[in-house]
């Protein structure tokens, strides 16, 4: 079950409109999700990324930076935001581990947020005052070695359209590695 305490990402409860389940069982199907989602997301949308230590946010990423035209992803635990333009919609990435609490004000991230890029934080609970509009928030749960639930939830227009289209490409069982992607039942 969901530790509120450690993953929780905003102090004041935002309300998210849809709400989406998704299970993946390797690292493969998790690129595959980022893969599916890079592809449904629009610039100006927020990911806020959540979840314990190896839960497979930056797997996560990775996938999102593939199907952006992002050919390396790297985590950026210690230069804390990367910037990539190698694509058509340039992505910021941005991991927050290893700040404190609240200690994401001096990184300007509320800039990027609207602006015609894609928005990608781990760890946005050491953001004091995230966006609550046109964002997706993905919290990540490990059930098992390889497997993990992803519960993805949207706040906004723009945030609401893309959660559809991830939806719909599930659906659909869009996929790179020919896993094909599968809903969560449970």
């Amino acid at each position: 079950m969901r530790n509120r305490n450690s993953t929780e990402c905003c102090k004041r409860p935002m309300r998210p409109k849809k709400i989406f389940f998704h299970k993946t069982y390797s690292e493969e199907t998790t690129l595959d999700l980022g893969r599916a989602l890079g592809a449904a997301l629009t610039p100006g949308v927020t990911v806020l990324l959540s979840g314990d230590l190896g839960t497979g946010k930056t797997t996560l990423v990775r996938g999102i930076g593939d199907a952006l035209g992002v050919t390396r992803v790297r985590s950026p635990s210690f230069t804390l935001v990367n910037e990539y333009h190698t694509g058509d919609v340039p992505v910021v990435h941005a991991d927050l581990y290893r700040l404190e609490p609240n200690g994401a004000e001096d990184l300007g991230l509320e800039e990027y947020h609207g602006s015609p890029c894609v928005l990608l934080v781990e760890w946005p609970e050491r953001w004091a005052d995230p966006p609550e509009h046109d964002v997706l928030k993905v919290f990540i749960e490990s059930r098992s070695e390889n497997e993990r639930l992803f519960e993805i939830s949207s706040l906004g227009g723009a945030a609401d359209l893309v959660l559809q289209n991830l939806q719909e490409a599930v659906k659909d069982g869009k996929t790179d590695s020919g896993v094909g992607l599968q809903p969560a039942l449970d």
